[in-house]
């Protein structure tokens, strides 16, 4: 029987991670967000931090790169396993694992299109805010300037913009890429929550 699998992308200061765990309470399933990285490790046997250095990130080097071509099977106990790309397609098996196990909500880390052809019933969120809602969020989050709070979000929206690309190929904003865009301007984190758990339930 298929699993229903919420996949819930997110620009920086949206609220998606608070959204997607809300959600996961909600409907009393699975939430996996940087929690990933410790079921990795615990599962490979390998220090956390190597996966945590390279979790979302888009900066192989040119020898990793090279070796990708050849590194598909490397084990996890190799040195060479803790490469960018290795840890992202590690990632990606675990994430095919865990929604084939049960119902669940995935944060980021592509899931939306790692999933897209694993037979379960896919949602595919995306939660943004304008800038200027986020740059709030995050000012009163950290307590920071205004100014502190625009670049980290431009940083971070960067970051995972060109994450999403060099992955998949796609755009990281685009619309074609979801089945549901919420802005949380217009709607607070348990009603963002609710209409996700609303359509999951008609979907």
């Amino acid at each position: 029987m298929a699993n229903t699998v919420i996949t819930i992308a997110r620009s920086y200061g949206s609220g998606g991670r608070i959204i997607g765990r809300m959600l996961a309470e909600k409907m009393n399933v699975a939430y996996y967000d940087r929690n990933l990285i410790y079921l990795a490790s615990d599962k490979t046997g390998m220090d956390a931090r190597l996966f945590s250095e390279h979790d979302e990130s888009v900066k192989p080097t040119l020898i990793e790169r090279i070796g990708s071509f050849s590194s598909k099977n490397i084990p996890p106990e190799s040195r060479r396993f803790s490469s960018h790309e290795n840890v992202f397609r590690y990632q990606q098996k675990m994430i095919r694992e865990l929604a084939d196990k049960s119902d669940c909500v995935i944060i980021g880390r592509c899931a939306n299109y790692t999933l897209r052809e694993s037979g379960n019933k896919l949602i595919r969120v995306f939660i943004w805010a304008p800038h200027e809602k986020c740059v709030e969020n995050v000012m009163k989050k950290f307590s920071i300037t205004r100014d502190e709070a625009d670049r980290t979000i431009k940083d971070i929206n960067k970051h995972r913009r060109e994450y999403y690309k060099y992955y998949t190929g796609c755009d990281w904003e685009s619309a074609m890429n979801y089945d549901l865009c919420i802005n949380t301007a217009q709607h607070d984190t348990d009603s963002a929550a609710a209409l996700i758990e609303r359509v999951a339930k008609v979907f």
